[in-house]
Formats: structure tokens, C-alpha cells, sequence
């Protein structure tokens, strides 16, 4: 199972104007913020998402192949996510749609390239 996830940034403030209200439409809010990295959730000891300045001080470089895929709750819930991505500022990876059947998802990049994704499947 997983505990967190991160991706990387150089621009913290930045970084947190972009999924603090992209990711409060899931209902998750900041749960721990340390200066470098905070992580989103809906509580401690559940499963997060962070957002950091690595901590050896290098250049955060997105992974090609390298993805993060977050539920949406429904088609709808998707296409929402999806807009409020758009609207804040990332950049299309794939609009949203059926990829397979009984998965649907929308692909987009954030500010700093990293590459996520809102699903549903059933």
C-alpha cells in the first residue's frame, strides 16, 4: 500500500496555489507542512500526496514513465478535476475519456512537468 508520494518543484509557493485548490475538489487539504515538502490529505496516516524542494538541493526533473494517478470518484468527478487542473495552470496530457473499457482518465502536466492523472474505473 502506499503511504506517500511526492513530486518535486522549485517554486513552493507555486506549487501549493496550484493543488491546494486543485486537490481540496477531492476534499484533501494540507496535513503537514514543512517548509521543503507538504503533504495533502484527508488525515496523518493516510495515504498523501507531497510536494517538495528535493532534499539534496538538485534539480526536481519529472521521470519519463513516471506518473501518479489519483481517483477521481466518477466520470464527472474526472472531467471536474481535470478543468480545475487546466484552469490552474497545467498543460493537457490527454483529455478525458475511455482508455480502455471501464477506465476512464485524464492526463495532465503541473507547472514543474510532472505528469498525473484522474481515473475512474467502472
Amino acid at each position: 500500500m502506499i503511504g506517500y508520494t511526492t513530486v518535486g518543484t522549485t517554486d513552493m509557493e507555486k506549487a501549493k496555489s496550484f493543488y491546494t485548490p486543485l486537490l481540496a475538489e477531492m476534499g484533501a487539504k494540507i496535513v503537514m507542512d514543512l517548509g521543503r515538502i507538504a503533504f495533502y490529505g484527508i488525515a496523518k496516516g493516510q495515504p498523501m500526496f507531497a510536494v517538495c524542494i528535493p532534499y539534496d538541493k538538485q534539480a526536481p526533473t519529472p521521470g519519463n514513465g513516471q506518473m501518479i494517478a489519483l481517483p477521481g470518484g466518477s466520470r464527472e468527478g474526472v472531467d471536474k478535476l481535470y478543468a480545475k487542473a487546466i484552469e490552474l495552470g497545467a498543460s493537457c496530457e490527454g483529455t478525458p475519456g475511455e482508455r480502455i473499457p471501464g477506465f476512464y482518465g485524464a492526463y495532465f502536466r503541473d507547472q514543474d512537468g510532472n505528469k498525473l492523472a484522474f481515473y475512474h474505473m467502472g
